[in-house]
């Protein structure tokens, strides 16, 4: 391996790190915001519904560019508070997510059968207890391979931190490209590797936590017995 190849391939992954913290900080603030906006879009109180549509509508209508523009540099010129780059990138990928996400929750929980609420209302259930005893338990599980969407784009959307200079793996590059310019595939050829394993190993979390999700409802033998079913020949 040259000297310009082992530079190209350090430099790059020295930029690991942000794209991670920006990754996984992402994430939980869009599980966060996204169940609280979800849920609130399912709220008997019309200001509650008005306040999270606001959100959700805002944040999925305009450009998350522009969002992370207008929050680290128009917001420091309104209210003089200047965000570190890795914490406003953050909070932008967690805004902008979790209003895609506050969707995701209200759609899953409106799926769960009707039968099931029914039930948890002639066990004298109260409505928080519907829901978080009844409802959310069987919604978290059709919850994941969305969720599984959203955080490989909301990965992808750390690129986007390269027009604040977060440091993270697609703001290395470029930075390499000027010197290294007769190297492009070479230099976008590992950006594409390292967005590539990341998003793998967030779909295989997801998916075994989907699996676990589904075995605690007893939805693993179902599949099974209708996966055999049509193996026999069984309609």
């Amino acid at each position: 391996m040259s000297d310009a190849t082992s530079h190209i391939i350090s430099s790059i992954l020295s930029g690991l790190g942000a794209t991670i913290t920006a990754t996984l900080g992402g994430i939980l603030l869009t599980i966060v915001l996204s169940f609280i906006a979800g849920l609130a879009m399912l709220s008997p109180a019309r200001w509650v519904r008005f306040v999270s549509r606001v959100y959700v509508e805002g944040f999925r209508g305009t450009s998350e560019v522009v969002q992370l523009f207008w929050l680290y540099f128009v917001l420091p010129a309104l209210v003089g508070l200047k965000l570190i780059p890795l914490f406003a990138g953050i909070l932008v990928l967690g805004l902008n997510h979790g209003a895609y996400g506050a969707e995701v929750v209200r759609g899953a929980v409106q799926s769960v059968p009707k039968a099931q609420r029914e039930g948890a209302i002639a066990l004298s259930l109260s409505p928080a207890q519907r829901m978080f005893r009844v409802l959310l338990p069987q919604a978290v599980v059709e919850m994941y391979p969305p969720f599984n969407n959203l955080f490989i784009q909301l990965l992808k959307s750390t690129a986007l931190l390269y027009f604040i200079s977060a440091g993270e793996i697609a703001e290395k590059g470029e930075l390499l490209r000027p010197v290294y310019g007769s190297d492009l595939v070479l230099i976008y050829g590992v950006e594409l590797l390292c967005y590539l394993v990341l998003a793998v190993v967030i779909t295989v979390v997801m998916r075994l936590l989907e699996r676990q999700g589904a075995k605690r409802l007893g939805r693993t033998s179902i599949a099974r017995s209708r996966l055999f079913a049509r193996a026999a020949g069984v309609s």
